[in-house]
């Protein structure tokens, strides 16, 4: 478990050139040419949350420093959705507090992305591929402004980088699961975020575009802080560089390894994983019984 973090700042900023002019050609790789101060990505302390009195997260307390990768796991069920919503302002917890780059979240959600699970869309919705990435660049704009010149290069590179640049004109209903999910995350790079959520981000994606979506996150995580919510435990520990299990309560993991008390609070089956390239099985057999 980490501590807070023992630096007090008035702001939330996590870069010190934050609000410097950029050009149309700057890359959505490298949003900010600057260094990351010592303001957490997330801070978490005494959270709890509960449906209809139902506990869903108790008394959650962590941090995250900015820069990180994490991999959240856990079982269907176990409130790793629910605690991304608290993260995201979409949820307010019923105790304890949350800080998003110094600021709460509601306060943040100009300076997150968020790339959601469920990807249905109204087949009949006549809106393209790269209308839906556009709506990304709306966030950071101010309320009754339109798109500048700036914002269709940025679209442009984002849907370049998922692979979905060829399908920019085709209506986001005729798409699969998976193109539709790659467009998501084309929306949420063009926020230009200094957090990116990501809720099982290659769900409905085909196994040979896997590797390539995490490969892109590894690159982007140079500049952004990355929380992806994941099942695939084997993938995901090549890329990550810290780990939680979420199952009610919280367990946090500074390094990217999987512990036994994470996957026996998550599954109670063993589980086979790859850690540093060797495949290997991390808990006993167990009996019924």
């Amino acid at each position: 478990m980490t501590k807070p973090n023992e630096h007090n700042h008035s702001h939330g900023t996590g870069c010190s050139c934050q609000g410097a002019e950029k050009s149309a050609s700057d890359s959505i790789l490298h949003p900010d040419n600057c260094t990351l101060t010592t303001i957490p990505a997330i801070e978490m302390k005494g959270v709890w949350f509960a449906y209809d009195r139902s506990p869903i997260l108790e008394d959650i307390t962590f941090t995250l420093k900015q820069g990180d990768f994490l991999g959240m796991i856990g079982p269907n069920g176990g409130g790793k959705t629910t605690l991304i919503k608290l993260l995201l302002g979409i949820l307010k917890p019923h105790r304890g507090t949350i800080r998003i780059l110094g600021e709460p979240p509601h306060q943040a959600r100009r300076r997150v992305g968020y790339v959601p699970q469920n990807t249905d869309f109204n087949n009949t919705f006549p809106i393209s591929v790269m209308d839906v990435a556009l709506m990304g660049r709306l966030a950071r704009s101010r309320i009754g402004k339109g798109f500048n010149r700036r914002d269709r290069p940025v679209v442009e590179e984002a849907l370049k980088k998922v692979g979905m640049w060829n399908k920019r004109k085709e209506p986001i209903g005729k798409l699969s699961g998976g193109q539709r999910q790659r467009v998501l995350i084309a929306r949420a790079l063009v926020t230009e975020p200094e957090i990116l959520f990501l809720d099982e981000p290659t769900a409905k994606i085909d196994p040979e575009f896997e590797s390539n979506i995490y490969d892109f996150l590894k690159e982007l995580n140079r500049h952004t802080t990355i929380v992806t919510i994941t099942h695939d435990v084997g993938v995901i520990s090549r890329y990550i560089k810290s780990v939680a299990c979420v199952n009610q309560t919280l367990v946090y993991h500074e390094e990217p390894e999987i512990t036994h008390e994470m996957l026996d609070m998550a599954y109670e089956c063993p589980v086979d994983l790859i850690a540093h390239g060797i495949p290997h099985r991390v808990l006993p057999h167990h009996h019924e019984g």
